[in-house]
């Protein structure tokens, strides 16, 4: 009888072995699938790591590439900025003008500082003398704060002529006549011929004198009407002028 009831029982022990194995199985299953479905909800699953870091990765480089790039850009920027601030601090034309201005302030020769005689910056005689016969001497001072280049020789008017009296070529000088505020600058003219073969004789009674600029025949500046005897001043065809002098008997011929 004990033998009977052991028989049912290893009977029903293996056919629940199987079922139990199964349930484990299928809890296994269960359990693989609830970790699998946790770590997809992770990002750490079944996606492709190395592709996602790779792909972030990728994202990040031209980042990391753009900023130090743009530091780049901006130390450039920065140091063109500062190299163009230096250019121009140390401008050759600038500092050159500063030494000019500085020199000029103290030196009225600097070429920044010389103007041309004219007359505006100048006070203009002219005087009828003995000798030489017919003959007449106009001088120029300079009134103003820089020297002064008389540059050429003067052209003289009487009232309305319509002509410019000739430069004697033989009186011009080696160099420009340069006149120190104070000091004054010579001219001579030969009013008429004295064997009286001069055409046209005429007395002025108002004298234009104008000054040239840098270049020949060109306009120097204002003019100057010095006065002239009460009497006028006669002069014929002959009448021709001297090239500017330093000293009065270089334009007198004396």
């Amino acid at each position: 009888m004990s033998a009977f009831r052991s028989t049912p029982a290893t009977s029903t022990s293996r056919a629940t072995l199987p079922r139990a194995a199964r349930r484990l199985g299928g809890a296994a299953a269960l359990a693989l699938a609830a970790l699998a479905l946790t770590a997809c909800q992770d990002g750490k699953g079944l996606q492709d790591e190395g592709a996602a870091t790779f792909s972030d990765s990728a994202v990040a480089t031209p980042s990391a590439t753009a900023t130090p790039g743009a530091g780049s850009g901006s130390a450039s920027g920065s140091a063109s900025g500062s190299a163009t601030k230096t250019g121009s601090a140390t401008k050759s034309g600038g500092a050159k003008a500063t030494v000019g201005d500085a020199k000029g302030s103290s030196d009225p020769s600097a070429e920044g500082d010389r103007v041309t005689c004219n007359g505006s910056n100048t006070a203009v005689t002219v005087q009828a003398v003995s000798r030489p016969l017919n003959h007449m001497l106009i001088t120029v001072k300079n009134t103003g704060k820089k020297n002064c280049d008389l540059t050429y020789y003067p052209v003289l008017r009487f009232d309305e002529m319509q002509w410019a009296p000739a430069a004697r070529k033989d009186t011009q000088p080696q160099a420009v006549v340069t006149i120190a505020p104070g000091r004054s600058g010579y001219a001579g003219a030969l009013l008429s011929a004295a064997d009286g073969s001069g055409e046209g004789g005429v007395t002025g009674h108002r004298l234009t004198i104008a000054f040239q600029g840098r270049t020949p025949h060109s306009d120097g500046g204002a003019s100057a009407v010095p006065s002239l005897p009460a009497a006028g001043v006669y002069y014929d065809s002959s009448l021709t002028v001297t090239y500017w002098q330093q000293s009065a008997s270089d334009a007198l011929g004396s």
